[in-house]
């Protein structure tokens, strides 16, 4: 729900901007391709060097917003497209001045993520044109922070301090990212001391202290509640943290949530106080604080341990305020909310870390995942693999009920339902097929020899179920788990060639 048209009003502190195409001249071509790079690294490259915009902040811009990816040029919900996210809704139209400035199509914009870079690239040096940047200020990273505060769209100065202030801090820490095709850039970290002008910082949550404090635009919720607060909603943004934050303080956007949570460090920002109903989750918004999370439903890289946690602590207050269990029954996904035809938080999110995180009804303690072997379980199974079973699928969003061990109706009938929506056999009974296909249930990152992290141990996990001997869970992926790749590949007809790619991942979760 990200970003605030940004044509409406001038920004307080920046001026009143009239972009033309004319006012752009690229400083050169772009150069030649270094051999080093890939086509996304070249792409910014090229961008920078042809608009005199310092590469790293094109980078750190791109990664802010999208973490490099394109998304197959579907938009946001604000209809922002693309790595660059250039917009295009009846109040902001950076994409159609992309278009103007480049002469590429806006189709092309959408679709194409070296045009598309190029194009936020051109709109940027279009601002600085127009704010009388020198040359010698376009080569300074700093110069540019008011100008990255109005590409944000933010008619709001604390909600445009938000937005370039997370470039910056990408800019500051370095990031290392994956861009399609898997292509790696890495960002070095860098000194940074940004001329924020008269922008000034948000004020303290009133209802949470440890959040900012941002309103909301009073024509996006309700005044008072009509129900009592019995329940927590969990949201996805489908775009950026400043620019969901933009979103909600746009009059036509007729949405907005209670508070809004950063990726890359947990930092909460309140839009709606809790008295009041915010319009987020439709039958739930009556009785719902609803908290939305910066990101993609389709990009786990986004659900961060600093957004867990501190989501968690502010879920695990208003649980304690409220009087409300700590419970799935009453901590949801907006997915779960009846009424509504939202899919997020997605697969990706982890709900059984997060309920341990809020101190939940997952029984305490860190549900036990890896084994050296699966059994197969069924009605009257206890013990650790029935607690990993029933973790697995309340994940998934499967109701198992509470991670008890116990393997009785409720869990059954999760495992059906499970196995039905998997083309499996729906006899509710985990067998090895079943625990294939929940163990290796989540996002489909390219892994290969080399390759580290949760994505590898679940890989793991779910060849030791599948090919019914241990492969160790420790998440690097090395001679053992590749030469354990291509043993399944090989079993299961697959191309052979020791990666995990769509087709080996496919199998896995069919349950092959």
């Amino acid at each position: 729900m990200p970003r605030i048209p940004l044509g409406r009003a001038a920004l307080a502190g920046l001026g009143t901007l009239a972009v033309v195409a004319a006012a752009v001249q690229p400083v050169s071509a772009a150069p030649r391709a270094d051999r080093a790079e890939g086509p996304v690294a070249h792409a910014f490259s090229g961008a920078a060097a042809e608009y005199g915009v310092p590469r790293d902040l094109l980078i750190a811009l791109g990664y802010s917003e999208t973490h490099l990816d394109g998304h197959h040029g579907l938009p946001s919900q604000a209809g922002g497209y693309g790595v660059m996210h250039l917009v295009s809704n009846p109040d902001q139209h950076t994409l159609e001045l992309a278009s103007r400035l480049t002469g590429d199509t806006a189709r092309e914009l959408r679709t194409d993520t070296a045009a598309n870079i190029r194009g936020g690239a051109a709109v940027l040096r279009s601002y600085a044109d127009h704010a009388g940047l020198s040359k010698a200020e376009r080569r300074d990273t700093d110069s540019w922070y008011p100008l990255l505060a109005r590409y944000g769209g933010a008619t709001d100065p604390a909600t445009a301090r938000l937005y370039a202030d997370t470039v910056y801090t990408f800019l500051a820490k370095g990031v290392t990212a994956r861009a399609e095709g898997g292509e790696r850039l890495t960002l070095p970290a860098r000194k940074v001391a940004p001329e924020r002008g008269s922008l000034a910082p948000a004020a303290q949550s009133p209802d949470y202290p440890s959040a900012l404090w941002v309103p909301a635009n009073a024509a996006n919720y309700a005044v008072g509640r009509t129900a009592s607060v019995s329940k927590v909603v969990i949201h996805v943004t489908e775009g950026s943290y400043a620019g969901t934050i933009s979103w909600f303080q746009n009059p036509s956007a007729q949405v907005s949530a209670h508070y809004v949570v950063r990726s890359s460090d947990g930092q909460i920002t309140q839009m709606v106080r809790e008295k009041d109903t915010a319009w987020h989750a439709r039958s739930g918004n009556a009785s719902g604080i609803g908290i939305e999370h910066e990101g993609y439903v389709d990009d786990p890289s986004w659900f961060t341990d600093a957004m867990y946690r501190s989501s968690a602590a502010l879920t695990a207050s208003i649980c304690a305020r409220y009087g409300i269990p700590k419970d799935r029954a009453h901590i949801v996904g907006h997915s779960e909310v009846p009424g509504n035809d939202h899919t997020d938080p997605g697969p990706n999110w982890n709900w059984t870390y997060y309920m341990q995180l809020v101190g939940g009804s997952t029984g305490g303690g860190e549900v036990q995942l890896g084994f050296p072997s699966y059994d197969t379980l069924r009605s009257g199974s206890t013990g650790a693999q029935v607690s990993a079973a029933q973790s697995l699928l309340n994940a998934q969003g499967f109701d198992a009920g509470t991670v008890d061990g116990s393997f009785g109706t409720k869990t059954t009938s999760a495992v059906t339902a499970f196995q039905k929506a998997r083309g499996l056999g729906a006899d509710g009974v985990v067998g090895a097929r079943t625990w294939t296909a929940l163990l290796s249930a989540g996002s489909t990152p390219a892994l290969s020899q080399g390759s580290t992290g949760a994505a590898v141990q679940r890989l793991q996990r779910a060849l030791t179920a599948a090919l019914g001997r241990t492969v160790t869970a420790d998440g690097d992926f090395g001679s053992g788990t590749q030469q354990a790749v291509r043993d399944y590949q090989t079993s299961r007809s697959l191309g052979v060639d020791g990666q995990v790619g769509p087709a080996t991942w496919g199998a896995l979760q069919a349950g092959r």
